[in-house]
């Protein structure tokens, strides 16, 4: 699920906790570091636990009203198109799905179906679900291609359910739409009403992504101060002080991973910190950035201390 530019803006933000809070505690920034980016799975299991949530509520309230005192003809025979969406029960059947979320206690809505209720009702509020009950026929396609988009446009982009989100874990912010990214693309995969392919995907890729958090948040803080002297000299037009701090956590970040990081390339390391640096410091802090990377890459080269290899050689 986690990829490379994800785990370097959980160290980025990391370092940039560490210096707000003059904390030196490596081992307990570190834990905590790991904690957050494991809270990350939780967030995605609490996302998917919306949608069974969802067609649980509906389910207990057709069956309210097919069984009220006075029940119309249309509550005894209501549309159920929507409880009977393909993708709703294959996430209710599966087996990984409901385990996961069963051994990593995750029973938000189970405390605030209030939020399930808010969702339901701007989802038949919705002109997309208008379109889909206009008759009572499933078809995978359709199914699909509504849960795809009833999630991407009702459910994520709904503002109470991202204060709740934001509210429960600060950590899960800048994790969201990486989670639910994640969900769309699952979503779309499934191949027919009867797929079981769905699966809870492991939070990296393998263990030398994991070793990489490490390796990379302590290697940077370790030798900051190093790293700093490396670009001081390159701003001559720049206030130190006035160096958006965010903007000096990448470039020591940049330059750990130039010099102590052999198997990534120069290209990739600007690349994924330049665009980090767009989405989250000051409008000019890329150009800047890009700047005194292209200086310090050229340095590096003259001098011999470009030491990369295998995929690190790749240009």
């Amino acid at each position: 699920m986690l990829n490379r530019r994800h785990i370097r803006i959980k160290v980025m933000q990391s370092i940039f906790a560490m210096h707000q809070n003059g904390s030196d505690n490596i081992e307990k920034e570190e834990k905590f570091l790991y904690y957050s980016i494991d809270n990350i799975l939780d967030l995605y299991l609490l996302m998917l636990s919306t949608l069974i949530e969802i067609s649980k509520k509906e389910i207990n309230l057709l069956e309210q009203a097919k069984n009220k005192h006075l029940a119309t003809a249309s509550d005894r025979n209501a549309n159920t198109k929507f409880v009977d969406n393909s993708i709703f029960k294959i996430l209710s059947t599966n087996h990984s799905v409901l385990q996961a979320i069963e051994n990593r206690k995750i029973n938000n809505w189970t405390m605030n179906d209030d939020y399930i209720i808010l969702l339901l009702k701007a989802i038949k509020e919705s002109d997309l679900y208008t379109h889909y009950m206009r008759n009572r026929t499933n078809t995978f396609e359709e199914d699909q291609e509504f849960m795809v988009s009833l999630f991407t446009d009702v459910i994520a982009a709904n503002d109470k359910l991202y204060d709740y989100l934001e509210d429960f874990k600060l950590t899960w912010v800048d994790d969201i739409p990486m989670v639910n990214t994640q969900i769309v693309k699952q979503l779309k995969s499934l191949k027919s009403k009867d797929d079981s392919s769905f699966y809870v995907p492991k939070l990296y890729k393998d263990a030398e992504d994991k070793d990489f958090v490490s390796d990379l948040f302590r290697k940077t803080v370790l030798n900051e101060n190093d790293f700093t002297k490396e670009f001081i000299d390159k701003t001559p037009n720049w206030d130190t002080e006035r160096i958006a701090e965010i903007d000096t956590i990448i470039l020591k970040m940049a330059i750990c991973e130039f010099l102590k990081f052999p198997s990534i390339p120069v290209k990739v390391t600007i690349n994924e910190y330049l665009e980090i640096a767009k989405e989250y410091s000051t409008p000019k802090s890329s150009i800047f950035i890009n700047g005194i990377l292209d200086n310090l890459v050229k340095e590096f080269q003259t001098n011999n201390r470009l030491n990369k290899t295998g995929r690190g050689l790749i240009q």
